[in-house]
Formats: structure tokens, C-alpha cells, sequence
């Protein structure tokens, strides 16, 4: 990785984790204050500080590690374990003084800021930007070289695709939805010389799209549409222009541009190209290309190969597709974890730590800008929401799992038992920190 790229996919990566963290722990302050409780500290960041001042009750800082952040409220066991203040009487700003229902409000609150945030980000770009749909009927199939994971599937070369896991779909992107992906049986429906034919992926499917993600370079046939031309290239000079379609090469189909430019590198001195060109075929002969004189055509625009559709939302409509995104997102990320937790898919290769998501962050920015910074900051905001809810001591989850056990006895677990579920939560975070860290490093070192 060169080393702009590096730096440039950290600073996304820390970008967005300060975003989310500071959301997260914004939610844990507000309820506490809203509570009359005490904030003792709100740190974006773990020490050491780098960065802080005090202000009436509360010590706000940054820390130089980016991984995560706190909120300290009195009278609460978190993960300083500092027991010194549990050990007086309560004192009406402290947590523990406070009602269970008031905590259980206060320990959600993080993750409901979360989830919110998430909904908003999506409200936002739907409402500004709106949706790009490629509608399935303008895609007349699918291009699929031997050898790959998507002909090993039994995909085929001209195969269009009409409807995944039995639905049918409207717009070509959903055919690799995360929700599509993530069902537990993944089936594609296709259209195959004239037959509707049904290919089921094995059950280990997500785990072959993890080793070989070439799969998705199979999602849609690009025809060898002539976008522009170099003036005076090889191709400039054989007569070829904007808008043609080439057919053949020597009499090989090259109709699909990865047949084209597979057949360019490995023809030498003259060839002929049956292009299509205002609906009728041409051919021109003579055609040379080099390597000092390579013959200079471009890819038209897909924008201009299919019937793309730009849909504008309302203010209405935005907040109808903002919130149904958040919710599709949290059901997939769910069934995610469903799928990790019971073995159907391998932790190895479909859990990532901060390299992976760094990288993930960086793609989608590098793809779609400042949209899809703000996409995957939204995808990672559901996702620290639901993590943080897992019922592991430490976790935001656990101290919940703590506050629903003494609503239902009327009776709250022993300072000592606490104490000992936070020291095994944090020994289990660490390991389970090792483990992503060092999957991360594999994955990275190939």
C-alpha cells in the first residue's frame, strides 16, 4: 500500500470512528444529565490525554489512542474499576441513587444515539442526493470468465439475472446487497438461452466470496461500447468512432469490453474489428496496435450504456427510505452475527478488525466521495450499536443484562460479582481484540 493511500485511509478511518464515538458517548451525557447525575469525565479516546480542560463537574478530553471512548459517572462501576466511591453512602447525583428504569435509560442511551445518528446520516443523503437504480431489464447479462469463483458457481457468460433468493428485482445493485448476501439460503434466478434456471449458492458461500471476491466483478456484462478516442490513435486512424459497439476480433466475439481488451493484449500486428455502428455492422481491416502505439479507445460511460435512473426524495419520502434503510441494515448485520455465532460462516474470514474497516471506509470513499464516507460511517454507527449491546461485562449490554436482573428480584447483584463479570468481560475483550487485530494482519499480509 503506497504510502498516501496509508495515511489517507487512516485519517478516514479516525475520522469516522471520532464521529461515531463522540455520537456514542454523547448519548451516555445527556441521559446522565438529563437525570441530574453527576459527569465525572467524557473522553473521546483512551489515555493518554492529549487533549482536555474542566468545565463546572465534568473533565472533557481526547485520548491518543482512537479506539473507543467513555463517559464516568458517579457512583457508577465501569471499566476503571474504581470501587473507592461505591464504598459511602449514595448520593443523590450518583447513578447508583438513581431508579433502575433511569439507568437501564442511560446505559442505552449510547446506542440509541447510535442508531439514531445512523437513520439521519441515511435521511440526509437519501433527501440529497437520492438513489441511482440501474434498472435489471436494461442489463442483458452477465460477463464470466473460466476459472473464477462466479463460473465455478454456474454462472455463465450472457446469463441475466432477474431475482435473488426468489424475489424478483427492479433495480441490478440489490442482486449483491448486504441483505441479499446475508440470507441463509442465497439463490439467483436467471434467464439462460430463453429458460429461467435457479443456481443455489452452497452454504459456505459468503465464506468462497471472502477468498475470492472476483465474484462481483461478474455482476454485469459492460458491452464494447466505444466512449471516446485518442486523435491520431491507431483506432482514430482504422475509422472507429464514439458510440461504436465492437463484435468481433479476427472473428472472435469481443462484445463484452473484458473479451475486448483481453483480446487486445494478446493479438499482435494487424487485426479486423466487426463493429455495430447505427445499427448496422462494419467491418474495418488493418487495425494495429502496439505497445509504443496502443490503440486509444475508451469505455463509454455506464451512465450512457444503460437506462440509469436518478430518483429524487421528497422530505417525506427520505425519511420513509432513511428509516427503512436502517432497519434493512440492522436485520442484515443481525443475521450476520446469527450466521458467525452458529459456524454457517467462518470467523476467520468475515470478521474484521480496524485495518479491515479502514480499508472499507477508504473504498467506499474513494468510489462514491463524501456519500460514501457518510454511507459507511452510517453502516458503522448500526454496527458499534449493536456490538456495544452484546451481553459481555464491560459492554453497554452487560451493565444491562446487570440493571434487568435487579428490576426482576427487586435486587441488586453484589459489588463483588461485578466487580469479577467487568474483569472477565475485559479479558475476553482483549482476547477477542488479539484475535481481530492478528486476522487483520493475515489478511493484509495475503
Amino acid at each position: 500500500m503506497e504510502l498516501l493511500s496509508l495515511g489517507q485511509t487512516i485519517l478516514i478511518f479516525v475520522a469516522a470512528l471520532f464521529i461515531l464515538v463522540f455520537v456514542h458517548e454523547l448519548g451516555h451525557y445527556f441521559a446522565a444529565k438529563a437525570f441530574g447525575m453527576r459527569v465525572e469525565k467524557f473522553s473521546i479516546g483512551f489515555p493518554p490525554k492529549i487533549l482536555g480542560f474542566t468545565r463546572g463537574d465534568t473533565e472533557y478530553s481526547i485520548g491518543a489512542t482512537p479506539l473507543g471512548g467513555f463517559v464516568k459517572v458517579s457512583g457508577m462501576l465501569d471499566e476503571s474499576m474504581d470501587t473507592d466511591s461505591l464504598e459511602t453512602e449514595p448520593q443523590p447525583w450518583e447513578y447508583r441513587s438513581r431508579p433502575v428504569w433511569q439507568r437501564m435509560v442511560v446505559i442505552t442511551a449510547g446506542v440509541i444515539f447510535n442508531m439514531i445518528f445512523a437513520a439521519l446520516i441515511y435521511i440526509g443523503v437519501a433527501f440529497s442526493s437520492g438513489e441511482t437504480i440501474i434498472p435489471t431489464a436494461s442489463v442483458e447479462g452477465i460477463f464470466v470468465e473460466e476459472e473464477t469463483l462466479a463460473y465455478d458457481l454456474g454462472f455463465r457468460t450472457d446469463d441475466q439475472l432477474i431475482a435473488v433468493n426468489g424475489q424478483e428485482v427492479e433495480d441490478f445493485q440489490a442482486f449483491l446487497s448486504p441483505s441479499a448476501l446475508s440470507a441463509s439460503q442465497v439463490s439467483y434466478d436467471v434467464i439462460r438461452q430463453g429458460e429461467r434456471v435457479t443456481l443455489t449458492m452452497p452454504s459456505d458461500f459468503l465464506d468462497q466470496l471472502s477468498e475470492r471476491p472476483e465474484f462481483i466483478t461478474a455482476n454485469m456484462a459492460l458491452p464494447s461500447m466505444i466512449g471516446s478516442i485518442n486523435p491520431g490513435s491507431p483506432a482514430d486512424k482504422a475509422g472507429l468512432k464514439p458510440g461504436d459497439k465492437v463484435l468481433e476480433i479476427n472473428g472472435q466475439s469481443a462484445q463484452y469490453w473484458t473479451q475486448f481488451t483481453n483480446q487486445i493484449q494478446a493479438t499482435e500486428g494487424e487485426f479486423t474489428l466487426l463493429i455495430e455502428r447505427d445499427g448496422e455492422q462494419e467491418l474495418l481491416q488493418g487495425v494495429k496496435e502496439s505497445a509504443s502505439d496502443p490503440l486509444g479507445v475508451y469505455i463509454m460511460d455506464v451512465s450512457q450504456m444503460f437506462d440509469i435512473e436518478r430518483r429524487r426524495y421528497s422530505a417525506g419520502e427520505a425519511l420513509v427510505a432513511g428509516v427503512g434503510l436502517t432497519g434493512e441494515t440492522t436485520t442484515t448485520i443481525l443475521q450476520g452475527l446469527r450466521q458467525l455465532f452458529t459456524g454457517q460462516v467462518s470467523v476467520r474470514n468475515n470478521l474484521g478488525g480496524p485495518i479491515a474497516i479502514a480499508s472499507v471506509a477508504k473504498q467506499a470513499t474513494d468510489s462514491a466521495g463524501w456519500i460514501g464516507f457518510w454511507n459507511i460511517t452510517a453502516f458503522l454507527s448500526i454496527t458499534l450499536a449493536i456490538m456495544n449491546m452484546l451481553p459481555i461485562p464491560v459492554l453497554d449490554g452487560g451493565h444491562f443484562v446487570f440493571l434487568l436482573y435487579e428490576a426482576i428480584t427487586r435486587r441488586e447483584p453484589s459489588l463483588t460479582v461485578r466487580m469479577w463479570a467487568q474483569q472477565i468481560g475485559f479479558y475476553i475483550l482483549i482476547v477477542a481484540m488479539i484475535f481481530i487485530f492478528s486476522n487483520d494482519i493475515l489478511r493484509l499480509l495475503g
